[in-house]
């Protein structure tokens, strides 16, 4: 198998739960486009959510289910920032890419 040929990991699963991956050489089709957008904005949201969670905790008057609520977005966060990572670390930069 040449790297061209290596199967990316992409940022969703199926509806199994189990991983779903691509199998092409081309980055700029559909779905290696569709899944940097997704990518992109799993990170963001990751981003935007350790903020979020920085006022939470500097915040003395926070609540126990408030603390629950964030536990599990973090959580959420967490898996999908180490799905694009993973997925990342297994293909090439594709030329042009940082």
């Amino acid at each position: 198998m040449t790297a061209q040929d290596e199967l990316r990991l992409l940022p969703w699963v199926g509806p199994d739960g189990k991983p779903c991956y691509l199998s092409t050489g081309d980055h700029g089709g559909y779905v290696s486009r569709l899944a940097d957008h997704i990518e992109a904005f799993q990170l963001g949201m990751a981003t935007q959510l350790l903020e979020h969670a920085r006022q939470v905790l500097d915040d003395d008057t926070g609540d126990l289910e408030e603390l629950h609520l964030l536990a599990a977005q973090l959580t959420s966060a967490l898996r999908d920032v180490l799905r694009v990572a993973t997925s990342r670390g297994r293909r090439p930069v594709a030329p042009g890419h940082c």
